[in-house]
Order: structure tokens, then C-alpha cells, then sequence
């Protein structure tokens, strides 16, 4: 593909979200209002993931264009898997990829709630800028864990109010004991918090949730996930961990699948 062609396949697959350098001069979103998005935000946690993932398998959720994909690849993956919901994105994805030699990596149209239609687990899931887009935010993370998490998975979500980390009973009473007063801890700027958002933000209808922090950890921890590190405010390196109170979770919907720790 000449940079001329390749330039006219940029602009006819527009607008891009993710900019990125395909040689050449030509990249994809260089008037993005965000900056070189997303690969300045990439350089904050990059060494948080193995330097080397010679042999491992990589799933990329919500995958856009492909950057992460490509960076994985890059990496040495041996499979790397991106999913969107976007035709467009995955043509964007498929365009970038080729153009930057990595042909390996395979795209495929699938919804975060249908990753069960993969039938195979990951060592690397990379879930990142998704979370606040959907209806059903803790049914994800369940259905990651269930399905298709073997082992690391790279979290980001946009997050709203405090970031404080407040300590949490194990059982919520319902009462203040010895009144009739509800507890005040729900008004603690730390404790987890998931904000619903009615209309839009930041001109977007499709912005529904920002958890706090705690939130954020929260419901992690609920899904079965062990928090590692914590390279960026709204970055999270998790592991796959037991999973508590697992019959609220999909092993209850299919108790047939059961549920590994």
C-alpha cells in the first residue's frame, strides 16, 4: 500500500479515536483533542505489563483501533484477540495492524457481554475505557472472570469524586445501633461508589457510570479480581482471585459451569 493509498484509507475510516503513527508521516487522529491519545496514557503504565509475552495469549476488550493490540503483538504475544462492538473500529483495527506489519493479530465483532462465545481463557485481558459505557458494569466483570481471564487483566475506568479509600464493615448494619439512624458511613467521601449519569457527559450519552476509587476497587475485589498494582489513578494491574459471594454471580445463572478460584 503506497502512503497515498494509505492516507486515503485513514480519511475514509474517519474519525479515529486512538492516533496512531503508521509511518510515513501519516497518523490517524493528529488534531486529537485528547493529544497523542492514547499512546501518552500508555507510557504512564506500560512497564506495569511483562516486557516480554513471548508465548502468551492476549485478549483485547473494547480494542477501537487496535493500539493495544499492536503494542501486545509487539510484545511477542503469540495470540492476540480484539473485540469490538464497532464495524468501523475493527476496520480502523485491521487497517492499523496491517499497516504496522502485525497482520497476526485477529478482530472480531463481539459485545464484552458475549466473550463466552470465545471459548478459551487469556493470559492477558486488557478491559480498558469500556466500563462506563455500558448498562451492566458488574455483569462484565463477572463474565470476564467466568469466561475468558487465565490470569492478568489490564482495568481502566473514567472515575468521578473522591479518591479516598474508606475501611468498610463486613455487614452493613441497618440502624446505628441502639437508634433509628442510618448509618452515616454511606456519606464518606471513601466509601465505594458507583455514580449513575443521567444524559450525557462531556457530550457523550453513552458515559452511564464513573465509579470513586473505592468504587472502582470495589468491584474488582466482587468479581474476582486481586489488585496488583496501580500504575495511574484509573489504571489497575489485576490478577484472577477467588471469587467472593460467588452465588450472585453467573456460576448461579449456569451453576453447570461452576466457578474456579
Amino acid at each position: 500500500m503506497t502512503p497515498e493509498t494509505l492516507q486515503a484509507e485513514v480519511d475514509r475510516l474517519a474519525p479515529w479515536f486512538h492516533n496512531i503513527d503508521l509511518g510515513h508521516g501519516i497518523h490517524t487522529a493528529p488534531d486529537h483533542f485528547l493529544g497523542d491519545y492514547p499512546r501518552f496514557k500508555y507510557r504512564r503504565f506500560a512497564d506495569a505489563l511483562p516486557a516480554d509475552l513471548t508465548g502468551r495469549s492476549v485478549l483485547d476488550i473494547g480494542c477501537n483501533a487496535g493500539f493495544y493490540s499492536v503494542e501486545m503483538k509487539r510484545r511477542g504475544a503469540a495470540r492476540v484477540v480484539g473485540i469490538d462492538s464497532d464495524e468501523r473500529y475493527l476496520d480502523q483495527a485491521r487497517l492499523a495492524s496491517a499497516a504496522l506489519g502485525q497482520e497476526g493479530i485477529e478482530f472480531r465483532n463481539l459485545s464484552v457481554y458475549d466473550v463466552a462465545a470465545l471459548g478459551e481463557r487469556f493470559d492477558l485481558v486488557i478491559f480498558m475505557g469500556v466500563l462506563y459505557h455500558l448498562r451492566h458494569p458488574l455483569l462484565a466483570l463477572d463474565l470476564i472472570r467466568e469466561h475468558v481471564a487465565g490470569d492478568l487483566m489490564l482495568f481502566q475506568t473514567m472515575q468521578q469524586g473522591s479518591t479516598e479509600i474508606a475501611p468498610v464493615p463486613e455487614d452493613h448494619p441497618f440502624f446505628v445501633p441502639g437508634t433509628h439512624t442510618p448509618p452515616p458511613l454511606f456519606d464518606e467521601p471513601g466509601y465505594p461508589k458507583l455514580h449513575f449519569i443521567e444524559q450525557r457527559f462531556a457530550g457523550d450519552w453513552t458515559n452511564w457510570w464513573a465509579p470513586n476509587a473505592a468504587g472502582s476497587a470495589a468491584m474488582l475485589r466482587a468479581a474476582g479480581f486481586r489488585i496488583e498494582q496501580q500504575p495511574e489513578a484509573e489504571v489497575y494491574l489485576c490478577r484472577i482471585a477467588a471469587v467472593p459471594y460467588q452465588a450472585y454471580g453467573p456460576a448461579a445463572v449456569y451453576p453447570a459451569k461452576g466457578r474456579q478460584a
